[in-house]
């Protein structure tokens, strides 16, 4: 079956003048288009733009979705189960969260207690969840399954000011990251150190310790997988390889 370029719209809630963009940008190509411009996707198309809806839903930017959908061994099959895992660990974080916010409600009305340990238990266990998403496959290979679980009962292990720390950490980097990339710092500038220091700081509050090799191939991460692009390139891209080139630069006189 084929829809016109408004059927697909109306279908799918995404309005045509996106499809226009995608189409410019060679994220979606349509099926053909006939002598009077007018586009029509088939079954193909379709499906694809199920897969960029999917991937935008989990925070990727077009250019990393664009990446991931022309790969030579991109499988749609595959990707499904990609997204069914990953809406599967945002459906538990949610879980996660709507019990501890009940449980707040009944400790402010008088019915239960609650520790301080057990208000941030949650966000905690979020980050390790985090945390073996994105580093759980690599660390294993290198290091074994021991250094991982280390790094879990590091976090778990976090202090109410520990973990308030370790969260403006990471959102001091992003910032700094963005506006260095914004005003075209150099990663050799004192702004490149500054920022690698805090990322050092950053990941030594859930490494059980600090190497230089593996914060360097860390770094080199951040640019060959686009998991870890599209985190640090979410709203400016060039903050990935900011960080890595500095990190390159910076690494051996900290």
């Amino acid at each position: 079956m084929e829809y016109s370029i408004k059927e697909l719209s109306e279908l799918a809630g995404v309005s045509a003048r996106t499809l226009r963009y995608y189409d410019e940008i060679g994220l979606l190509y349509p099926l053909r288009t006939n002598d009077a411009g007018y586009r029509f996707y088939g079954e193909k198309e379709v499906e694809l733009l199920q897969q960029i809806l999917f991937y935008r839903e989990r925070g990727l930017g077009l250019e990393q979705i664009r990446s991931i959908l022309y790969e030579n061994d991109f499988d749609i099959l595959s990707a499904l189960y990609s997204h069914l895992e990953e809406l599967e660990n945002q459906k538990t974080r949610l879980d996660g969260l709507i019990s501890t916010v009940k449980k707040t409600i009944r400790v402010k009305k008088g019915e239960v207690e609650m520790s301080d340990k057990e208000r941030f238990e949650i966000f905690k266990a979020k980050i390790i969840q985090e945390n073996e998403l994105k580093y759980g496959e690599e660390v294993r290979q290198k290091y074994g399954d021991a250094s991982m679980e280390e790094t879990k009962e590091k976090i778990k292990g976090m202090t109410q000011a520990d973990y308030e720390r370790f969260q403006n950490l990471g959102s001091e980097i992003l910032l700094r990251l963005k506006e260095a990339v914004i005003d075209s710092v150099s990663p050799e500038s004192d702004e490149g150190k500054r920022i690698v220091l805090l990322h050092k700081e950053w990941l030594g509050m859930t490494w059980k310790a600090y190497s230089k090799q593996a914060h360097q191939g860390l770094s080199e991460m951040y640019v060959m997988d686009e998991r870890f692009t599209a985190y640090y390139d979410k709203e400016v891209s060039g903050c990935a390889e900011f960080l890595r080139r500095a990190v390159g630069y910076w690494i051996e006189q900290l």
